[in-house]
């Protein structure tokens, strides 16, 4: 899981329930935020479109599914300008065939 350096991401307390359920942690250097633009992105886009100013779900059963629901929307229909107006597995499957046919 990739974070800033905020307080509560820092906490020894959070480092112990990362580690308890097998999250790695990554930060990248103070000052930056280079690093981490992709992520930023893709968390707001996440937000913005799954809970639309809503302050959360009604369970962690609907929270799982919605966040399910977005993620195989995102990755399977939605479009992105960055890839020639592709879905990301589009774009996956076109550059498996651009390596075979480059080995």
């Amino acid at each position: 899981m990739h974070t800033d350096h905020g307080r509560q991401y820092t906490s020894s307390q959070f480092q112990t329930v990362c580690r308890r359920l097998g999250v790695v942690q990554s930060m990248g250097r103070i000052g930056s935020s280079a690093d981490n633009a992709m992520a930023e992105s893709f968390n707001a886009a996440l937000k913005r479109e799954t809970l639309q100013g809503a302050n959360g779900w009604a369970s962690k059963e609907a929270c799982r599914r919605e966040v399910f629901r977005w993620i195989v929307r995102y990755n399977n229909r939605r479009k992105h300008s960055s890839l020639g107006y592709q879905s990301p597995i589009d774009f996956e499957r076109d550059d498996e065939v651009m390596m075979e046919l480059a080995a």
